[in-house]
């Protein structure tokens, strides 16, 4: 698994509107890369609502937010459409399967998918922070802008 301090490994996803992102495009600004198992369940969801709610005070602390799960586009862009989520970008780590999920230490060989987690990546393109969530719960939003007050 990546630490704080090494550097993220970058990687090129798809989102739900089939637009590309890749991470190291974000140099100069934070990214909140939001791992969450599969879509269409109740506690992903509430992460990914998260992320849409909380938009605003995440680009204040200049920190890019996306979700990241093994579903496919037309799977998220479906998804993204029943949640009401318009701004937050969902992206696919779809093929090869959980690829990125892989390169960061988190993918859930036995299950499929990869671990609940939130890693944060600095403007220099360095992981700032990376907590692992029980499956069955929601990462608490507050916790990462609070962490995103204390960098410089």
């Amino acid at each position: 698994m990546v630490k704080p301090g090494d550097t993220a490994p970058n990687f090129s996803l798809k989102d739900q509107n089939d637009k590309t992102f890749d991470l190291y495009e974000q140099t100069g600004r934070r990214s909140l890369l939001s791992f969450h198992p599969l879509a269409w369940t109740e506690f992903c969801a509430a992460q990914m609502q998260s992320l849409e709610k909380n938009r605003a005070a995440l680009a204040e602390l200049s920190c890019v937010p996306v979700g990241i799960s093994v579903d496919s586009r037309p799977c998220k862009r479906a998804w993204a459409d029943s949640l009401s989520i318009r701004h937050t970008r969902l992206l696919c780590d779809f093929w090869p399967h959980g690829i990125v999920a892989q390169k960061y230490g988190i993918f859930r060989e036995e299950n499929g998918f990869s671990e609940r987690a939130n890693i944060i990546i600095d403007q220099g393109m360095k992981v700032a922070f990376i907590k692992i969530y029980p499956v069955h719960s929601v990462p608490d939003i507050e916790e990462i802008i609070a962490f995103l007050r204390t960098l410089p």
